[in-house]
């Protein structure tokens, strides 16, 4: 029986793994094409600091509007080797490969601030948090696993895997918007703040099969049949401070985003599994059910240096509280710590109409096997950012940039392979690309 409840809270946890952007599990960090060419933006004094330094907009050189639209497309792929005995058929297959895709090819956001006297309002929308769809056609391991498990269960292991077939596939999507406003004040020559929140709509979902058929040469019967379709949303509030200090040739400032209390629920469609299922195992996934799913609390803290009048660095830290975010079954606590990333850009006027910038980053996650899953893995990366600004006008300017990841392999070992009894290894690995581009318009 277990291993058919392994099989289900699997796919069910498929709906947190498309993170295509910057950042934490649930947070996507590049909201606009500057972060993407430059990275290292919390200490930025430009529309695009309405999410990464809003209290610095009290500090922007104009009284107006300032306005942002970007679109970005990002791609991603994801690869497991799986290596285990139970593979074996006809004693020559020991290692399977496994590919998913997640794609987004256009993500919009928009950030706008209006700046009077000391005074500055403003708004944003942008997909915080997930923004695409993954999709294993050829299935997962875990699928895979389980079903010869469960197959080898129900026929006292008279069935081999030389003597079935098993046809699976699954996709899963997430979306979360975030619609964000707040009031920045400047309190004196070089101290300002800010305060505001976003509200965080959510719109997920996961569909997939598992179908294990003997061979016609056994008789076709249907050994498993599962399949899978639920649609799941929610919602919730982020309050938002921060603060930024201009002290001549630098600019130090900070925000503080607080967790957000977030429950997703199903709305499901069709949810079948073989009889004798507990109706615990199916509750989580039952229409109507909630499940935890909280955006964690999110520091920031950034210094920018002006090095001479048109060339410019900043380094800055993000500190994301996992272990205190809800997730599903409290899969939190299994984390070892926090998310941290550090950040560093550089960014030359070189003449008056164009700024070429680059940037890097590092991203620890606080990883363990019981963490990981094949349905949602993630690995410690570096991001290398670069791109350009060019001023059409006093008015109108362009953002172009790209945004590459570098991952880190993740090997999980186990002596009980997706609770098959046999000893298992799986190597979790990722890319990652993302292309920016942003118009500005200030008046």
């Amino acid at each position: 029986m277990s291993t058919k409840k392994f099989l289900l809270i699997g796919a069910a946890t498929l709906i947190v793994s498309n993170p295509t952007f910057a950042g934490d599990y649930l947070t996507n960090t590049n909201q606009n094409a500057a972060f993407l060419r430059m990275v290292a933006r919390g200490a930025s004094i430009d529309v695009d600091g309405v999410y990464s330094n809003p209290a610095g907009l009290a500090f922007l050189p104009k009284d107006g509007f300032h306005l942002s639209l970007t679109g970005q497309s990002a791609y991603q792929t994801r690869e497991i080797h799986a290596s285990t005995p139970l593979w074996t058929q006809d004693g020559n297959i020991t290692e399977k490969y496994y590919k998913g895709t997640a794609s987004a090819p256009l993500i919009p956001s928009f950030h706008g601030a209006y700046k009077r006297d000391n005074w500055v309002i403003s708004a944003g929308f942008a997909i915080t948090g997930g923004g695409g769809k993954a999709s294993f056609d050829n299935g997962l391991p875990m699928f895979d696993a389980m079903a010869a498990g469960l197959i080898a269960q129900q026929s006292q292991g008279l069935v081999t895997p030389s003597m079935y077939d098993i046809n699976t596939a699954m996709d899963g999507k997430q979306y979360i918007y975030g619609v964000q406003l707040g009031l920045s004040y400047k309190i004196n020559d070089w101290l300002s703040v800010f305060a505001g929140g976003r509200m965080n709509y959510v719109k997920s979902g996961y569909e997939g099969y598992l179908i294990a058929k003997m061979k016609e040469s056994y008789g076709g019967k249907t050994l498993a049949d599962l399949q899978l379709k639920c649609d799941q949303s929610g919602w919730g509030l982020t309050p938002i401070i921060g603060i930024d200090a201009k002290l001549g040739r630098w600019n130090l400032a900070a925000k503080y985003e607080f967790k957000t209390n977030l429950n997703i629920e199903n709305k499901t469609d069709k949810l079948l599994v073989p009889d004798g299922v507990p109706e615990s195992v199916l509750k989580p996934y039952a229409d109507g059910e909630q499940t935890p799913s909280d955006i964690p609390a999110y520091l920031s803290v950034a210094a920018g240096y002006e090095i001479l009048p048109n060339l410019r660095a900043s380094v800055e830290y993000h500190f994301f509280d996992d272990k205190r975010a809800g997730m599903l079954n409290d899969r939190q606590k299994t984390l070892t710590h926090g998310t941290h990333e550090y950040l560093a850009g550089i960014e030359w006027d070189i003449v008056k109409m164009l700024t070429v910038s680059g940037g890097f980053q590092k991203t620890s996650y606080g990883l363990s096997d019981d963490f990981q899953t094949d349905t949602s893995f993630y690995s410690s990366s570096y991001s290398l950012g670069f791109g350009a600004r060019a001023r059409l006008s006093e008015a109108w300017s362009i953002d172009i940039a790209y945004f590459w990841t570098n991952y880190e392999d993740y090997e999980k070992s186990s002596d009980n392979y997706n609770g098959t009894g046999m000893p298992g290894t799986d190597v979790y690995s990722r890319t990652n690309k993302v292309f920016g581009l942003s118009l500005n318009y200030q008046f």
